[in-house]
């Protein structure tokens, strides 16, 4: 049977950092399964940039671009 901690870390560097009070438990050499679970992106409701975005500013001698024209390779 196997024991099993779970915690939210970041990943810094491509290393993910064993919080102090499981360190003691998941020693170095320690054999572990690691499970990845990537927290989703909580994009603002609120703020500057949600404003914008439901309500863009014109500027006056600016040609708004097409989504093609904007993605174009």
């Amino acid at each position: 049977m196997a024991n099993s901690v779970e915690f939210k870390a970041k990943i810094k560097q491509g290393i993910i950092e064993i919080p102090e009070e499981y360190k003691q438990q998941l020693r170095e050499e320690s054999e572990v399964t690691v499970i990845v679970l990537k927290q989703p992106k909580i994009i603002s409701q609120t703020g500057i940039l949600a404003e914008l975005t439901q309500n863009p500013i014109s500027v006056p001698g600016v040609r708004k671009l097409t989504r093609d024209e904007i993605y174009k390779l």
